[in-house]
């Protein structure tokens, strides 16, 4: 069974800053790559960043610059630094862990930027 448990997203006014964190736990094995999406209200699922070996970054062109996505692979914890949020970053944010037990999703965290 693994879990992942997600924390830190709120109401944060544009232009503001959160930092959202999912520690994985369980049956993991080995993690090898550990990422976030988005969903809004009325819209599919985005990917918004990964993170691959605790060292290679990727972003979605729409948060590059302003995200930052980062592990502690000790605590089995992946981070998103999110600054100059913007009122369209609003969403759930869900993280995903891929190991070698397989596909893994939080159960996601609220974010809303106010104009």
């Amino acid at each position: 069974q693994v879990q992942l448990v997600e924390s830190g997203g709120g109401l944060v006014q544009a232009g503001g800053s959160l930092r959202l964190s999912c520690a994985a736990s369980g049956s993991l094995f080995s993690i090898n790559v550990m990422g976030w999406y988005r969903q809004a209200p009325g819209k599919q699922r985005e990917w918004v960043a990964t993170i691959t070996s605790a060292v290679y970054t990727n972003y979605a062109s729409s948060v590059k610059g302003r995200f930052t996505i980062s592990s502690d692979n000790a605590k089995n914890t992946v981070y998103l630094q999110m600054n100059s949020l913007k009122p369209e970053d609003t969403g759930v944010y869900y993280c995903n862990v891929i190991s070698t037990a397989g596909s893994h999703w939080g159960q996601g965290t609220q974010v809303t930027v106010s104009s």
